[in-house]
């Protein structure tokens, strides 16, 4: 004999049918075999199934509550000379597998299961999760340093809209959640692996970023003032009088942001004298006069 559906559900006789459906969706997310595989777990997800299509049938449910059939739909006096034999009269034959799933899903899961079902319980159905979708993202140096935002265009000619985070390195994969292959209980992710492309200026070394800056043969003896671009914009550096080729200037918080300690690394500024590209006459004599009276040798410093 079947048991009491309102038993099976736990609510009372008075229960309204939001009670109902909200007692089998807890039910379900607790025993679906998808989610609690083991025989357990699959009986009493058939008894709440069974209990929640009961007492959902406004019929059955009324002539119930009424003692005139039984939790199995069997009358409870049945006319003389019926026949119990065979299917009882209006109780469920299904088999497990038949037990409404694409239903069951869209209750308990939402739309997104019913779109994941196809016709039955199908692949990756052991583990309720659709299958992780691998793509790969070529970023600019740039947009790996400040973060961007990038779109993702997918075989089926969909698309994918993402966030690159600021600091993002060369083969970081990131994760879009449920945005992969359809499952019955959720999609997979999306796994994008960045591909960051080399800057002709910016070279990066961990949280730092490094470069060199062109110094002019007065700027380097006299000292000066000089603008120059870093990956967040332009700021002013200050070269002391005799500046040397490959002089290192540290630029703090200018660098790369951490994801983990939220802060950024510095920008290191290499200078690099650079001559004119013509070396007139007057340059020639000074230096000329210069090298007689002031020779030195750096190699022996």
């Amino acid at each position: 004999m079947a048991d009491d559906p309102y038993v099976v559900l736990g609510v009372p006789r008075g229960a309204s049918e939001d009670d109902i459906r909200r007692a089998f969706r807890k039910l379900a997310k607790e025993f679906h075999p998808d989610v609690n595989p083991g025989r357990d777990a699959e009986d009493r997800f058939k008894r709440a199934s069974s209990a929640h299509d009961f007492l959902l049938d406004a019929d059955k449910r009324r002539r119930y509550d009424r003692g005139e059939i039984d939790a199995g739909g069997e009358p409870v006096f049945p006319p003389r000379g019926s026949s119990s034999g065979g299917a009882r009269a209006g109780r469920s034959s299904r088999s497990f597998e038949d037990f409404g799933f694409s239903d069951v899903f869209t209750d308990v899961f939402g739309e997104r299961a019913r779109s994941g079902m196809g016709g039955g319980m199908g692949a990756g159905a052991n583990s309720g999760r659709g299958t992780d979708v691998r793509y790969s993202l070529e970023v600019d140096f740039l947009e790996a340093v400040n973060g961007a935002k990038k779109r993702v265009t997918l075989p089926d000619g969909g698309v994918l809209d993402l966030a690159v985070p600021e600091g993002v390195i060369d083969g970081q994969v990131l994760r879009l959640r449920g945005k992969g292959g359809a499952g019955p209980i959720e999609a997979g992710d999306a796994l994008v692996e960045v591909r960051v492309r080399p800057h002709a200026v910016f070279r990066r070394q961990g949280d730092d970023v490094l470069f060199e800056v062109p110094v002019t043969i007065d700027e380097a003896v006299l000292g000066a003032k000089i603008e120059v671009e870093t990956p967040s914009g332009r700021v002013h550096v200050t070269l002391p009088k005799g500046t040397n080729s490959g002089s290192i200037f540290r630029l703090k918080g200018k660098g790369v942001r951490n994801a983990s300690s939220g802060t950024h690394g510095d920008c290191l500024v290499a200078a690099k004298i650079v001559l004119p590209s013509t070396i007139d006459d007057a340059l020639s004599y000074f230096m000329s006069e210069w090298r007689q009276k002031n020779k030195y040798d750096p190699g022996k410093r």
